[in-house]
């Protein structure tokens, strides 16, 4: 069985394909034959050794695959050998094969390709978490977006198209045309325009209802001044800790120094609030998480929600995948096919 490892901290030229024995089925597992596997900037963050939680390396990383049951573990009845679903798979998923607890498999629509499919859990789950779930998300609220191009950002986009609300996303200039094309009603060029001076010019000093920002550093105390009166910001990562394909120790103590504090007074002051979200860290509610993939699903199987796959890589060009990525070249989520 062939998976792609980390062999240590480094750029994209660190990742390595191996041949390994299977494992075990243990009592409540499934065994996956993967057709594709998502790649995420958390894959990226361990590689670079920025990871909190991260397994000790060498280690094979991948959050999320697609496939077909190959085999049930003792107990398992939820589903069957030969069956199309999706997995979360904290770790492991870019390999061939992959075994996981039978509460973190979904069945999926035969008509939807494995490589969809595989862009669906952790965009979807982490962008749902932060409008639904959370953010209680209303028709005609506004809606910052950052990053909007990448993957948790274009399920944003379509939750907020779903929900009636209007999309304001950071992106750089070449995206803009096919971001107004998926339903954004204004796009900030991060290189070239400062989002928070824009964003109080497009809603005329009022600010938005949210902000969803994955860069983290200086950007969260901007973001969190671009709120309106009830805004509500939540933060999902940190990619200004990891500006180059390598770890910089610069970029860690900028990104560490601008991170803002948030007071609880100013807040309460203001009537604005701020979460921190996480879906791998939410393992202790499988319910939650299978209740919201539910209705994700329900949502892509009518055609509401259609995940958008830049680009497929070969498992063995995990490599050029990763580079792919912090480049900013892909609109959308990129995907490793065996």
């Amino acid at each position: 069985m062939r998976s792609v490892w980390v062999t240590k901290t480094g750029g994209p030229e660190v990742l390595e394909v191996r041949d390994g024995p299977e494992r075990e089925l243990k009592k409540g597992e499934v065994s996956i034959q993967v057709a594709a596997s998502g790649v995420n900037f958390a894959d990226i963050l361990t590689r670079m050794g920025l990871y909190p939680g991260a397994p000790k390396l060498p280690a094979v990383v991948g959050y999320e695959v697609a496939g077909e049951v190959e085999k049930l573990g003792p107990g398992v009845n939820s589903c069957s050998p030969g069956d199309r679903v999706v997995a979360l798979t904290q770790f492991g998923g870019y390999s061939e094969k992959v075994v996981v607890p039978a509460s973190a498999v979904f069945s999926i629509p035969d008509d939807l390709p494995s490589e969809k499919a595989a862009a669906i859990p952790v965009n979807y789950l982490t962008a749902w978490l932060m409008l639904i779930e959370l953010g209680n998300l209303r028709s005609g609220e506004k809606v910052l977006v950052h990053a909007a191009a990448g993957g948790v950002g274009q399920a944003a986009v379509q939750i907020c198209r779903w929900r009636g609300a209007e999309v304001i996303a950071t992106a750089s200039a070449a995206k803009h045309e096919r971001l107004r094309e998926t339903g954004v009603s204004h796009s900030i060029d991060y290189h070239t325009q400062d989002f928070e001076a824009e964003v109080q010019r497009l809603t005329n000093g009022k600010g938005v209802d949210i902000v969803l920002d994955a860069v983290g550093g200086k950007s969260a105390l901007k973001s969190y001044r671009s709120l309106a009166p009830l805004g509500r910001l939540f933060l999902f990562g940190v990619s200004s800790f990891a500006p180059g394909t390598r770890r910089s120790l610069f970029a860690m103590l900028k990104g560490l120094f601008t991170t803002p504090s948030f007071k609880p007074l100013r807040m309460i002051r203001e009537n604005r609030g701020v979460f921190g979200v996480h879906v791998g860290h939410l393992s202790t509610r499988a319910d939650l998480l299978r209740e919201m993939m539910a209705e994700i699903l329900r949502l892509v199987a009518e055609g509401t929600l259609d995940p958008t796959v830049d680009r497929t890589f070969p498992l063995a060009e995990a490599s050029q995948a990763h580079s792919y990525i912090q480049a900013h070249k892909n609109f959308g989520k990129v995907v490793l096919v065996p």
